[in-house]
């Protein structure tokens, strides 16, 4: 029998190792297929200027200047202001408490990640309230099998459709209450579970529009998640099987900041 459980854990080991192989093996080939274009490679951020939806009672937000032009110094560069809150930007954990790490301190590797997509669009549509249950994710598991540790999953609602009006995107009723759709704190709680590396929207905030507590910002910013908000349309993307890449500015002592993401897939 030690001898029989010797051998089964040598047969685990080896198929783990082999596992590890064929996945790295896979993402190499990802990434080698980009320059080619066999390789589908999505920008899921908005260019920043002074036109973007900025959060309700967000007076200034952008500006830049000139500082020296082709024509009178012979190059041409800018200085320019903006919130780290504004545009498609990322959520660090200091941003709400208990959160702590600032988006300097955000480890490398969470910022890489396989992507889970949560297609609730047809449920937005509906409800422009709509708060994502743990349920919904357990059915998707269902379907794609257990959300892998270190995922980034992103909530497709449709918003993305809405950009940049103002009025549309924020949908304001006539108390100044925003309505779209957002997490559930009990599936932020459940994602927090399988030890996902971020939570992404195309909406304005994680936590859904009329939220006036912000509960989903405090479990899951508090459990050492990030998050991505005003994400471009994400109807493109596959439910599962493509790859994200989050490069936030590296703002010594951020709350936040404006970042790029880039999903590859076969």
């Amino acid at each position: 029998m030690a001898a029989f459980g010797r051998s089964n854990i040598f047969a685990v080991c080896f198929a783990l190792f082999l596992a590890f192989l064929s996945q790295n093996a896979h993402h190499d080939s990802m990434l080698e297929g980009v320059p080619s274009g066999k390789t589908r490679a999505l920008d899921l951020s908005y260019a920043i200027n002074d036109k973007l939806v900025p959060w309700p009672g967000d007076e200034k937000f952008f500006d830049a200047a000139v500082n020296a032009s082709v024509e009178k110094d012979g190059y041409f560069t800018r200085s320019f202001w903006m919130l780290e809150h504004y545009g498609t930007h990322l959520d660090a954990p200091a941003h709400f408490p208990p959160g702590k790490t600032t988006v300097d301190q955000i480890p490398v590797k969470q910022l890489f990640g396989p992507v889970v997509v949560i297609d609730v669009r047809a449920e937005s549509g509906k409800d422009a309230d709509y708060q994502l249950a743990a349920a919904r994710i357990e059915d998707w598991e269902k379907r794609h099998g257990r959300i892998p540790e270190g995922a980034i999953v992103l909530l497709r609602t449709g918003w993305a459709s809405r950009w940049p009006d103002v009025q549309k995107y924020r949908n304001q009723d006539a108390k100044g209450k925003m309505h779209f759709p957002g997490f559930s704190v009990g599936a932020a709680k459940l994602l927090i579970a399988r030890k996902v590396s971020g939570l992404g929207c195309d909406t304005l905030s994680i936590d859904y529009g009329a939220s006036e507590d912000f509960a989903v910002h405090h479990v899951s910013l508090g459990a050492g998640l990030y998050h991505l908000e005003n994400l471009t349309d994400l109807s493109e993307l596959p439910e599962t099987g493509a790859f994200l890449i989050v490069a936030p500015i590296k703002l010594e002592g951020g709350s936040g900041g404006p970042v790029r993401v880039f999903a590859l897939w076969p």
